[in-house]
Parts: structure tokens; sequence; C-alpha cells
């Protein structure tokens, strides 16, 4: 019977999609190890199996990400996108944009232009801060880093897809002067990036990635309304994906 759980652990280890080792989780793997040599209880037995399996995941992803980051950074984009309708003056009953498809500078002001940036900016500012704070708050309940190995591998591969498209965006604004493609660009390439990064976090990252490029295919077909699905990809997905997040691993101190 010892040789028959001593096979089943290590078939288990054997079988797992990572296998990051680190001289914490070697310690603790054998603590465990020894522990379900000794135990009798098939309960108690199958508990150590998922405690082995939670510590090998939280040794090869980033698990300190909160849903209560998502959630804040769609009420951040919530409210930007309302700022932009109020500024160019749109409504619910006339959500078309005035001269968004354009391709003529001149019918653009240049402080329309500015003012965008300036908001996209301060968007982007207040998301990160907002999501760094309740990050942090959630890693040390669960008493994980912030900053490991895996927290720079879902920075990394964010960082290439997101740079890339910002760029991308700029050229369209300032060489090609195609303001309607802006907002399409950027839903696709922030979702490439979260499916990009999303190997090395929680899967429901890969699900919001491939929503946030439907998204934005969908918007090159009504060009025109770029802004409006900017706000439902970057508001009402986010905070989808945030309070699913935190109902399922952060409510009630779940563990992931």
């Amino acid at each position: 019977m010892e040789m028959k759980k001593r096979a089943l652990v290590i078939k288990f280890i054997l079988s797992s999609k990572k296998n990051i080792i680190s001289l914490v989780f070697i310690k603790q793997f054998i603590t465990l190890h020894l522990k379900v040599l000794f135990m009798k209880d098939k309960n108690q037995y199958l508990e150590s199996i998922h405690e082995i399996r939670s510590i090998m995941e939280r040794s090869s992803k980033f698990m300190s990400l909160s849903g209560l980051s998502g959630i804040a950074a769609g009420i951040t984009a919530l409210i930007s996108g309302a700022i932009a309708y109020v500024y160019l003056g749109s409504t619910l009953n006339n959500i078309r944009l005035p001269n968004y498809n354009t391709s003529n500078q001149s019918s653009v002001p240049q402080e329309q232009i500015l003012f965008f940036l300036i908001l996209a900016a301060a968007t982007i500012l207040i998301a990160i801060t907002l999501a760094f704070i309740f990050t942090r708050r959630n890693a040390k309940k669960k008493k994980l880093p912030i900053w490991d190995k895996t927290a720079k591998l879902v920075t990394l591969n964010m960082a290439v897809p997101l740079i890339t498209g910002g760029l991308f965006a700029l050229a369209l604004v300032f060489k090609f002067e195609i303001y309607g493609l802006v907002a399409p660009s950027t839903l696709i390439f922030y979702g490439l990036a979260l499916v990009n990064a999303s190997k090395y976090t929680v899967s429901h990252t890969h699900w919001l990635g491939l929503a946030e490029i439907s998204i934005g295919l969908v918007a090159l077909l009504f060009y025109g309304y770029g802004l409006l699905f900017w706000i439902l990809g970057f508001s009402v997905f986010h905070i989808i994906y945030g309070i699913i997040l935190y109902n399922t691993f952060e409510r009630d101190n779940k563990s992931i």
C-alpha cells in the first residue's frame, strides 16, 4: 500500500504541466510527501494531493492577481468613456461620433487629439495604480510575493503586444490619420497581450483576452462606433472578469 501511494504521488508530479522547482517547493513537497506516506485516511490523502498541486501552481503561475483590480480598471474605463462622450457632445440617441470616420486631419482639431491623448494616459495610469494597490493587498493576504519570476514573465509577455499596439495606434493617428481604427486596434492588441500572458496566470485571463480580440474584430465592422466598443471591451468586460475572479478566488479567502 505504501509503494502504491508513493507511485501515485510521483505520477502526479510527472503529469504536471509546469515543473518549476525551487528550494521552497522542494521543502514543502518533501514534507507533504512524508505526510502522505503515513496517512491511512483517504480524505486526508486527497487533501494532501490538492495541497501539492496548489504549491506547484504557485511556483509556476502569478496568483496574486486580484479581481478588484479588474473591477477598478473597468470602472476607470467607464468614467473615461463617459468623459469622452460628453466632451464630443454625443448622446445615447446619437452614439456615432462626429468626424470619427474621416481620414482628413483638418476636420479633427488638434486640441481634440491632445485631449484624448491626455485622457488615455490618465486612464492607463489610474488603472495601473489601482491594479497594483489591490494586487499587493491580495498578495499580502495570501502571503504570496507580488514581484517574483512569474510576475516578471506576465509583464514581459504583455509588454510586447501592448507596446506594438500602442505604436500602431499612434501611427494611425499621426501618420495615416485613420481615427476610426484606433479603438478596434487597441482592443485587438490588448486581447493578444492577455492571451500571451495568460499561461503564467489564472486561466480566466485567457478568456478575457479572447473576448477583447473578438469585440475588437466586431468593432472593425461598425466603423465610427469605436468608442462604444472600446467602453464595452475595456469597461464592461473588465468588470465582469473582475467579479468572476473575485468570487472564484478571493471571497471567503478561497485558495487558487
